[in-house]
């Protein structure tokens, strides 16, 4: 059965953080769809400056968490600095948990989930720059490749993004969770 997973993503998303995984869901026979408040368009950061525009497949106003599988939240610093302050992308994340729908955030991406109120309780990892504010918000942190918590998939950087990835796919396989909201 085809699954469909929104990547919620805006201008200065961690670029290998949004293709590696994208590239893989699709290898799994998957649709996985660039959601963002942007219409058209969104610009990649590679590493140390800007990399390629990625077209948007929908924009964030026109779906909803009902339409999807499964979500992915790409790092990058501007990234989800941008989507934390967006009450359209909160709302939209806080549905995947109240469905009990699969999660995964990579890097930087947790910050989203932190000024969704999702965090506390929840077992996390994070780039390290992030982590004294998810054990602030109520995250018990952890510093490994890939945590898995109730459907809740986070790793570190892009050298987790294999086991990122691979823990993904074994989530939305899975399906939906008894979630804590």
């Amino acid at each position: 059965m085809e699954k469909r997973i929104a990547i919620l993503a805006t201008n200065g998303f961690e670029e290998v953080e949004l293709s590696s995984p994208k590239e893989y869901l699709e290898k799994q026979g998957w649709k996985a769809e660039i959601v963002s408040p942007e219409s058209e368009s969104i610009r990649s950061w590679a590493s140390t400056e800007w990399g390629k525009d990625y077209k948007v497949d929908q924009e964030l106003k026109n779906v909803k968490a009902a339409d999807y599988d499964a979500l992915v939240l790409p790092g990058g610093v501007i990234n989800p600095d941008i989507l934390r302050t967006d009450e359209n992308a909160l709302s939209f994340i806080k549905d995947f948990f109240k469905a009990g729908k699969p999660v995964a955030a990579i890097c930087h991406g947790p910050q989203i989930l932190i000024s969704a109120g999702l965090v506390k309780g929840r077992t996390m990892t994070s780039y390290p720059s992030i982590k004294i504010d998810l054990i602030n918000a109520g995250a018990d942190w952890h510093d490994q490749e890939v945590v898995v918590d109730k459907g809740l998939v986070t790793s570190r950087n892009p050298n987790d993004l294999p086991a990122f990835n691979e823990k993904l796919v074994e989530e939305i396989k899975e399906g939906k969770h008894q979630q804590v909201v």
